[in-house]
């Protein structure tokens, strides 16, 4: 018999507690011994929970319970998670956790303290929701060194954009109804800002790279900017946008980056809509491996939970993600030092000379005008591949240009 603990009952929490009891005889199979949930903290009443028998307010009951092996963290947030994950670790039980914030930020300390104690810290769902993509990085494709890692990691995101192309929603219209659905939180900074998709790519960065890599280094930008003509325009060049997080390592430097990008057509994360997740992995030896599902929810998350607390009672004291390296100085390329394509929206009074000073500033450019379009003298093109830095600078220059305005910039993912 295991005895497990899950501190929080909210969402997350309360789907686990309902998959073990739901699946108790798979699991027992699985895990070669019975699975039970034996105390769940939460500081609120629930009194018509099918749980209550087993709720309490009191921490101790937990952590000085020495039949408890197995705490599942599904708090949120990193203060009080990352305080109660110590006191687990440090007195010998293994914790598992969907909480992506705590894993991006006190990864490195979390999985060397579990190290030390000789325990397991194991958080398959703080990634792709029910997508098993950290258990694959560290186990199936363990023979490859990792080339890079490209996803669409935030369902919130990926509902308004699908809207947005799709029915022709404007981003506050979109939003307002990815929250009345119950996909956005009524702050959706962490979604729309991309924080959420910039912590997600940092803990597959530490895993694919065995090195921590700090969200806080990475370049992240969101979505609000992003409007319907945006989306008209991208699919002029047979593309759609979406929010892309990607990383890739060379040469010893890691290059991160969360922010919106047109996807070519062609390209296997293009066809990805509404709060659906995928993640391509690039591998020296495999190739290119793509995994795609729901990237949250009360029971996919459950599901990753469980299967990491059946991974622990199969094997107690074995921690797949090993431990993250923290280097002396920032790992991490600058935005500046990146290379890549860009779509530039923008309007002139005149669209002859803006296209000579376009071409004047940024050399061989391809001009994208819409068939249909409903404003006049509004064009958009597309640069060749360069330097953050070098773009930067151009554009500078041509919104100094008069009578030129820029409407907005997208990068063009390959």
């Amino acid at each position: 018999m295991v005895n497990v603990a899950i501190l929080g009952y909210g969402v997350v929490g309360s789907g686990v507690a309902e998959v073990i009891k739901k699946n108790s005889e798979s699991i027992r199979q699985r895990a070669g011994t019975d699975i039970k949930v034996k105390w769940i903290l939460d500081i609120r009443d629930f009194p018509d929970s099918p749980d209550k028998d087993v709720l309490t307010k009191n921490a101790d009951d937990v952590f000085n319970d020495s039949e408890v092996s197995i705490v599942v963290e599904t708090i949120g947030g990193a203060r009080i998670a990352h305080e109660f994950t110590k006191r687990a670790l440090m007195a010998g039980k293994s914790v598992v956790t969907s909480n992506k914030e705590l894993v991006a930020t006190h990864g490195p300390e979390l999985l060397q303290m579990a190290k030390d104690n000789g325990v397991s810290y194991l958080f398959e769902a703080s990634v792709g929701g029910g997508i098993p993509i950290i258990r694959p990085l560290n186990q199936c494709l363990a023979a490859n060194e990792i080339n890079g890692i490209t996803g669409i990691l935030n369902g919130t995101t990926n509902y308004i954009l699908t809207q947005m192309k799709k029915e022709g929603k404007s981003f506050e219209t979109a939003l307002k109804e990815a929250q009345q659905n119950g996909y956005a939180e009524q702050n959706p900074t962490a979604d729309v800002e991309g924080h959420d998709a910039c912590r997600k790519i940092a803990i597959l960065s530490s895993i694919a790279y065995n090195e921590f890599v700090d969200c806080e280094n990475i370049y992240t930008e969101g979505i609000t900017k992003i409007t319907v003509d945006d989306m008209k325009y991208a699919d002029a060049i047979d593309g759609v946008i979406k929010l892309i997080a990607v990383s890739k390592k060379s040469n010893g430097k890691i290059f991160a980056r969360v922010s919106p990008a047109i996807v070519p057509n062609e390209h296997p994360l293009s066809n990805v809509e509404d709060v659906f997740n995928a993640i391509v992995v690039n591998g020296d030896a495999v190739g290119d491996a793509m995994f795609y599902g729901r990237g949250a929810g009360k029971l996919p998350t459950a599901s990753a939970v469980v299967a990491d607390v059946i991974d622990i009672a199969k094997h107690p004291g074995f921690g797949t993600a090993g431990v993250w390296v923290r280097t002396k100085e920032n790992n991490i390329l600058p935005i500046q030092e990146s290379t890549t394509k860009f779509l530039v929206r923008v309007t002139a009074k005149s669209t002859a000379d803006a296209k000579k000073d376009i071409l004047s500033i940024f050399g061989e450019t391809e001009f994208v005008e819409l068939h249909s379009k409903a404003k006049d003298n509004e064009f958009a093109f597309i640069s060749g591949k360069i330097a953050e830095s070098e773009f930067t600078t151009k554009l500078d220059k041509l919104e100094s240009a008069p009578d030129i305005t820029v409407l907005n910039r997208i990068r063009i993912e390959e």
